[in-house]
């Protein structure tokens, strides 16, 4: 088991750290890769032209909201080559490490480190979707949670500090 303080660029740092392979695979713990995307992905590392990806986003259930938000992430990609880490990401470790690797802070180290790799390599983005559990959007709602990633995702862009932002972004409470 790896322990580390709390922030989750720091904590995904340091399991990046200790992993082995030539490969990183970056998941939420609410994600779920299908055999199609996994097949997906060993495909890509086999491919000595890929050295970044990530997939599309697939909420669980059925509501149209999720479908809209599925949209919005897709829009998101096809205009700004934006992917957040519930997309999932697979990267070479040389690129990984060449792009600083995930700045220790508390949110938007998705963010930063799609842009960085983005400057380094094309990052390829699957077919097939990852399944991301609707939970979180349940709880929140998918239109007020939706409503504050866009608002975070402005003012982090626009500058705001992310110590500020992350405070505005309460994590899911832990299964007891």
């Amino acid at each position: 088991m790896l322990r580390t303080e709390s922030g989750r660029g720091r904590q995904l740092r340091a399991g990046a750290a200790a992993a082995l392979g030539d490969w990183l695979l970056v998941l939420h713990a609410d994600a779920r890769v299908t055999p199609e995307a996994l097949a997906e992905a060993v495909e890509a590392m086999g491919n000595r032209e890929v050295q970044c990806a990530c997939w599309p986003l697939a909420i669980e259930g059925e509501s149209a909201w999720y479908r809209v938000i599925e949209l919005g992430a897709t829009l998101r990609w096809r205009l700004f080559g934006l992917a957040y880490g519930d997309q999932g990401l697979l990267v070479r470790r040389s690129l990984y490490e060449a792009a600083g690797g995930y700045p220790e802070q508390e949110i938007m180290e998705d963010v930063v480190l799609i842009h960085r790799l983005g400057r380094l390599a094309r990052v390829v983005r699957f077919r097939t979707p990852l399944l991301t559990d609707a939970r979180r959007w349940m709880r929140e709602g998918p239109v007020r949670a939706s409503l504050r990633n866009v608002a975070l995702l402005s003012l982090y862009l626009a500058g705001a500090p992310p110590a500020r932002l992350a405070r505005w972004y309460a994590p899911e409470p832990r299964d007891r």
